[in-house]
């Protein structure tokens, strides 16, 4: 098991049975206690899990951040400032993609009355837009991921090198104050990148509450990045502006700055 996919499936555990000792995971993942300690320092480095005395417990922002019911509910009015402020960045007619993610979705719902061309690996954004008549939606297929909200995998990858978006729309679980944009599991990465490189202008939707949080798989640095739509609660803006990257703020008020 090459460590990226031990990594997903220690996570899992620790989801599961909230702590495990270091031997349990040997025995669990068939492979020595070195290598178990080596990935559980990876993982702590990266904020996900807590060490002591040979167990291991998942950190508390690991748990808040892979549940997708509690993520659903959490800065409701932030997600939806940002997708009417993320709707002033396409016109009738754009071919765009809308990523998976609880923001991605209130955007979805925010530009369900234009006409446009539309792709998503999401369920929730395909539910909101199915019966729109001015949607023409595209669904890139893949295997369904029940905890994302999504379908990922090797198809949709493929599927999307035969399009030419003009504006993708991407979530994000954490960004690293230096600029890292990361994802809940390797497949949701691979998947985000693919979406960016195919795409001639690429927006991330996150609100503030994501600044200074760490996902589990890296997709995106400030250099593949123009720009970045969130909250009046981002303190960031002029280093992110120094690296090209055009960041609007969204207020509650249905107004928005820059």
């Amino acid at each position: 098991m090459k460590h990226i996919p031990r990594h997903e499936e220690i996570l899992k555990i620790l989801t599961r049975l909230r702590s495990v000792s270091v031997q349990e995971l040997t025995n669990r993942l068939n492979v020595s206690e070195v290598t178990i300690r080596k990935d559980l320092t990876i993982l702590e480095e990266m904020g996900f899990v807590l060490r002591s005395h040979g167990r291991a417990s998942l950190a508390e922002d690991s748990r808040t951040l892979s549940t997708l019911s509690k993520r659903r509910s959490t800065n409701i009015p932030e997600k939806k400032a940002i997708a009417e402020k993320a709707k002033t960045l396409i016109k009738e007619g754009d071919t765009i993609f809308i990523d998976t993610g609880t923001t991605c979705m209130y955007f979805a719902e925010a530009v369900r009355n234009m006409t446009l061309r539309v792709l998503t690996n999401s369920l929730d954004v395909m539910n909101v837009l199915a019966e729109e008549p001015s949607i023409s939606l595209v669904s890139l297929g893949g295997n369904y991921r029940k905890e994302a909200g999504s379908f990922l995998g090797p198809i949709p990858i493929e599927a999307l090198k035969n399009f030419q978006i003009e504006t993708c729309f991407i979530g994000a679980t954490g960004i690293q104050e230096r600029g890292i944009f990361s994802s809940q599991n390797i497949m949701e990465a691979q998947m985000k990148q693919q979406v960016l490189s195919s795409s001639g202008r690429r927006v991330v939707l996150a609100d503030s509450s994501k600044v200074g949080k760490t996902a589990f798989s890296v997709f995106a640095r400030l250099e593949d990045v123009d720009v970045l739509v969130t909250d009046t609660g981002f303190t960031g803006s002029g280093a992110f502006k120094k690296m090209g990257v055009e960041v609007l703020l969204a207020d509650m008020n249905g107004g928005a700055d820059e």
